[in-house]
């Protein structure tokens, strides 16, 4: 995250966080490149969010590499823009919303040898549109919608990268906030 920028972007907004972790039974070098590959947000993404990436491919992923694609939010088309703002292979990257449904979302990703292999977590902070019915959007749909499409990603990378299943000690967890201004 380029330093500061987030801080004014968030100063005043009611924000949330959800996080996750899952482990990969492999080192962060081997799991690194999966995930800085814009391509395989296709692979790991709903199929009821009909995501389509509109950025040509190859994509170089780098600090200042922006991703555009488009997805439909409860059958609205949403076209969505993102900036890579850290890129530290393979520990870790940082994609910020640039243009696109939230009034900020940052998603931090991270991978940490473990023994066994490699935890990548996720941890996002967002905020909403919607003026005073924001609250409202969260708690009857926003939240649940974030927790069911991380909960698919969990299940395609657990098929692709060979995770261990959602019982384990690892399993995703969502840490919500408590939407206070920041």
């Amino acid at each position: 995250m380029a330093p500061g920028r987030a801080h004014v972007r968030t100063q005043g907004l009611r924000t949330h966080e959800f996080r996750s972790d899952l482990l990969v039974p492999r080192p962060p070098e081997s799991v690194f490149p999966f995930f800085a590959e814009a391509a395989n947000l296709e692979t790991i993404t709903p199929p009821w969010l009909s995501f389509t990436l509109l950025t040509p491919r190859p994509i170089a992923m780098h600090v200042g590499a922006r991703i555009e694609y488009r997805i439909r939010i409860h059958g609205v088309p949403v076209r969505w823009r993102t900036e890579i703002t850290a890129f530290e292979p393979p520990h870790r990257f940082v994609d910020e919303q640039v243009a696109g449904p939230y009034r900020l979302w940052v998603h931090e990703h991270r991978f940490v040898r473990v023994e066994g292999g490699t935890r990548c977590e996720d941890h996002v902070r967002y905020a909403l549109r919607g003026g005073p019915l924001a609250p409202l959007l969260h708690r009857l749909f926003v939240r649940r919608d974030i927790e069911r499409i991380f909960a698919y990603r969990a299940l395609r990378l657990r098929e692709v990268l060979g995770a261990p299943p959602p019982h384990a000690s690892l399993a995703p967890q969502r840490v919500e906030g408590r939407g206070q201004p920041r």
